[in-house]
């Protein structure tokens, strides 16, 4: 069923470039992207999909040339084809200055991490500004400059002072706020499929040249929204974010309550997720607590900009505190379970990722779990089918292993934190036979309680029945 899946999502790719490439064909544009991150290396690629020729820029040299031999500096599901594919159209450098100069549109996509502060790091952001400033002075034609990074509201107004004063006439370049909604190991779906795309200038000019380098998605579906202000476009994304951790905070909460008295968390959001009169809630699932690069960030920003605005944005706080509660919740499950020290046992931990299909371990539940564990004494056993290399540059002292199956051998527990679909899959009666205990957590409720009863298992998850 996996590989049925993956070819089904590769051959929608496939199917949808062939349909565009005719109509894309005559308004191709050259096009730089500043920064070959998660977000550079998607846009970039799904842009030259587009038809569009397509200059990825960025300072690190070792992966521009990793990039050079379509080694990707990340795991996303279909990207590495998609590169491929169109390898003709792209391009890769550290030249940035040059790959400025020689495209109409500049679209500017490094990372703005989070600050002791919660404030954003606009360094990276505004550094590429200076650079892009002092390429374009002198130069006659226009340039459209497109920020993709996710960014505090009033930045690109930052960022466009910062153009004016080393291009000196605003009539050669103007600015548009597009930040990106895509979802780490469903990226390409999101784009191609699901996602709108919004655009916020104060620039008529450069809504239509943006306008046009999107319509291929347009046409097949994809809703634009034009804001004639970047205050809007910025919001947007960080409003995007808050919801989706909110749903997923929501789901939480009524785990740990379903938990308390006994009542099936999978039945009572099946039963909500009919009303679609507040928030569509038909996929979401509890978990071990927000992950990734995105919502516990862009929460915390929220807030902060919120805050700076004397607007109290009780609710996102209540969100991020959820998510705490809900991280230490899982950790706890397994230590009740265990029920004396944790010294010397052999732990198993399947799914280092913060969520499947992605290489991604900023914030994951897994570096708590195995913190914790690490700091009581306990020998660790990890598995996972993409991220391990990412954790164990935090953690050497882990035994990584190749599979499931090894990782669980000898286990006094085992505690399930990512939902990959070779560990949903996994044979719990092999696994009944391999390990040494008989605990398990299933931290993503992946499993049915029903085959823990069946095979002895002691176990815990997050309020199912």
């Amino acid at each position: 069923m996996k590989n049925c899946s993956v070819r089904l999502y590769l051959f929608f790719i496939i199917a949808f470039s062939m349909l565009c490439s005719i109509s894309c064909r005559a308004r191709s544009k050259n096009v730089a992207v500043i920064g070959t991150g998660y977000v550079g290396l998607i846009v970039g690629s799904s842009l030259a999909d587009m038809g569009n020729t397509i200059i990825c820029a960025d300072i690190d040299r070792e992966k521009i040339s990793k990039l050079s031999n379509l080694q990707m500096p990340i795991y996303e599901p279909g990207l590495k084809e998609l590169v491929a594919k169109n390898i003709d159209r792209i391009s890769f450098t550290i030249d940035v200055q040059d790959a400025i100069k020689k495209s109409e549109i500049i679209i500017v996509a490094v990372g703005t991490p989070t600050l002791k502060n919660y404030k954003s790091d606009l360094r990276a952001l505004h550094a590429v500004a200076r650079t892009i400033g002092q390429a374009l002075q002198g130069e006659d034609c226009y340039k459209v400059v497109c920020i993709k990074s996710t960014v505090p509201v009033g930045t690109n107004k930052q960022i466009k002072k910062i153009l004016s004063q080393y291009i000196g006439d605003d009539s050669k370049f103007d600015l548009v706020s597009n930040p990106e909604f895509l979802r780490a190991g469903a990226a390409l779906s999101d784009l191609y499929k699901k996602n709108p795309v919004i655009l916020g200038s104060d620039s008529e000019k450069a809504l239509d040249i943006m306008a046009e380098l999107y319509s291929p998605l347009v046409e097949s579906g994809i809703t634009l929204i034009r804001a004639n202000d970047f205050a809007t476009a910025e919001m947007a994304k960080y409003a995007w974010n808050s919801l989706v951790a909110l749903k997923v905070s929501y789901a939480n909460d009524l785990s740990r309550f379903c938990d308390s008295c006994g009542a099936d968390v999978f039945k009572v959001i099946q039963t909500i997720g009919f009303n679609d009169a507040v928030l569509p809630f038909k996929n979401v699932k509890p978990g071990p607590g927000l992950g990734g690069s995105c919502l516990p960030k862009d929460t915390r920003a929220f807030v902060k900009m919120a805050d700076d605005q004397e607007v109290d944005f009780s609710i996102i706080k209540a969100v991020i505190n959820s998510s705490a509660i809900q991280k230490k919740f899982v950790v706890k499950k397994l230590y009740d379970l265990l029920g004396e020290s944790v010294e010397g046992k052999i732990i198993s931990v399947l799914g280092l990722a913060f969520k499947a299909n992605t290489d991604d371990i900023r914030k994951s539940p897994a570096i708590i779990v195995i913190d914790e564990l690490l700091q009581d004494g306990a020998i660790i056993k990890a598995y996972d089918p993409k991220a391990t290399e990412n954790m164990r540059q935090l953690f050497p002292e882990v035994k990584y292993c190749d599979s499931a199956y090894e990782a669980v051998e000898g286990a006094d527990a085992m505690i399930a934190l990512t939902s990959w679909e070779d560990i949903k899959n996994i044979d719990l009666a092999k696994v009944h036979e391999l390990m040494n205990g008989n605990i398990i957590v299933d931290g993503r409720n992946m499993f049915d309680p029903g085959e823990f009863v069946r095979y002895g298992f002691e176990f815990a998850n997050l309020g199912r029945r």
